[in-house]
């Protein structure tokens, strides 16, 4: 092990990340790993380091996973790299002339690069029962841990929201077992983020495996029964009977803190392509809680993903250690359900026309969205493929030939060529 003194140098800028989630604990390892040798000290929520989180509505509830298995990198790389990792620590008011950040017990802690890496938190429904025992919001390992402990065969699982993470959570409880109904309040699932043929395609799959659903609903109350919850209310006045409730209708940006240091906010902490506050040069925000340049389409927009967290902690390290900033990427997700893995790259803005290359009725497919001849995204199912190649074609912005795009008989390298 080195020493910790042959890491930091004396009078070295100090620099503290607040939150220590995939994009936090991901730019305190980069700072080392990129030749920083100040202090660094990464403060954290939750009373275990770094983890990997989009396996929680997955392979965790599943049992297939576990906190150890999912950390980034081992609790002791910290202190190893020089890196002072505070669990259980909350920042509650920065002060920007002072470069302090004052954490919930009181204490101050300077900085002379900060680094707001504060994520998003679940949008929480403001109706009757909301208290109750049995309603979980899937954000952190201690909720995944809470859920898996109501799961299992015969319990009646009840989704609000068909998101992402409902589908998700629906697919692990049918693997448990568990009777599933999915409320979603659009007329179809992911209305917010996909296209009407993979919204189709996804509740015809989830139907088969014995979910059902709900759409076009209102949830109007959570009903309970000595303080726990049993069913949840529609807006019709049918009451969906329910032993455990997951509530995934989205996420609201952690940019209080920034809110009230003055810091240009626009449902997330404006950044620029550095990933450095536009307001105070001496202060990054990466991951969910960033409103962040998006050249590729020439707008602002805020993104939550796991890879979105990962390139802006690249950028923001590589910016405090003098490095060149990294090429820029295409945005990407994926997401699990069954047998089924779903791959999406890039945004459907300003999109006119799509294109469908593979068969749906097989689950090998992808469609590609176009303005013009440039392709603005691609939604993949089980179609790696068409997935990597569409991605290469978001960044670079070469046009395509439709009729090939929909041909199998013409390999995807050959319309990438």
């Amino acid at each position: 092990m080195r020493d910790h003194d042959e890491l930091i140098h004396a009078g070295s800028p100090r620099v503290v990340i607040v939150g220590a989630g995939h994009g936090g604990g991901t730019a305190a390892a980069l700072l080392r790993q990129y030749g920083y040798k100040g202090p660094i000290t990464l403060l954290g929520e939750e009373p275990i380091p770094p983890y990997h989180r989009p396996p929680l509505s997955k392979a965790w509830l599943k049992g297939e996973a576990d906190a150890a298995s999912l950390a980034l990198r081992p609790l002791e790389f910290y202190a190893e790299s020089g890196i002072t990792f505070r669990p259980r620590e909350r920042a509650a008011s920065l002060n920007r002339n002072e470069r302090t950040v004052t954490l919930s017990d009181g204490t101050h802690l300077n900085y002379d690069i900060l680094i707001l890496a504060t994520g998003a938190r679940a949008i929480q429904l403001p109706i009757r029962g909301r208290d109750l025992s049995g309603i979980v919001y899937l954000r952190s390992a201690e909720d995944a841990e809470k859920l898996k402990t109501q799961l299992g065969h015969g319990k009646k699982l009840a989704v609000v929201g068909g998101g992402y993470i409902g589908l998700e959570v629906a697919a692990s409880g049918r693997a448990l077992g568990a009777e599933v109904v999915v409320l979603e309040r659009e007329t179809r699932v992911l209305a917010r983020v996909a296209c009407q043929e993979l919204s189709d395609f996804l509740t015809s799959y989830h139907r088969r495996q014995g979910v059902n659903f709900e759409l076009g609903c209102s949830v109007t109350s959570f009903e309970g029964h000595d303080g726990h919850v049993t069913g949840v209310k529609l807006g019709d006045g049918r009451t969906v009977e329910a032993d455990v409730v997951v509530v995934g209708v989205g996420a609201q940006p952690n940019d209080e803190l920034a809110e009230q240091a003055g810091l240009e906010c626009a449902r997330g902490v404006v950044v620029d392509l550095d990933a450095r506050s536009v307001s105070d040069q001496g202060i990054f925000a990466i991951g969910d809680v960033t409103h962040r340049p998006m050249p590729i389409y020439d707008r602002m927009f805020r993104m939550e993903s796991v890879p979105n967290a990962l390139e802006q902690a690249k950028l923001a390290a590589s910016a405090i250690t003098g490095r060149p900033r990294p090429p820029g990427e295409r945005p990407w997700q994926w997401s699990d359900q069954y047998d089924l893995k779903l791959q999406t790259a890039g945004y459907a803005f300003d999109a006119t026309e799509i294109v469908v290359r593979g068969d749906p009725a097989a689950a090998k497919f992808a469609i590609f969205h176009l303005n013009g001849e440039l392709v603005q995204s691609v939604e993949a199912i089980n179609a790696p493929q068409e997935f990597m190649v569409g991605k290469r074609l978001i960044l670079s912005r070469q046009p395509v030939d439709k009729s090939k795009l929909g041909d199998l008989t013409t390999p995807m390298k050959d319309i990438a060529s």
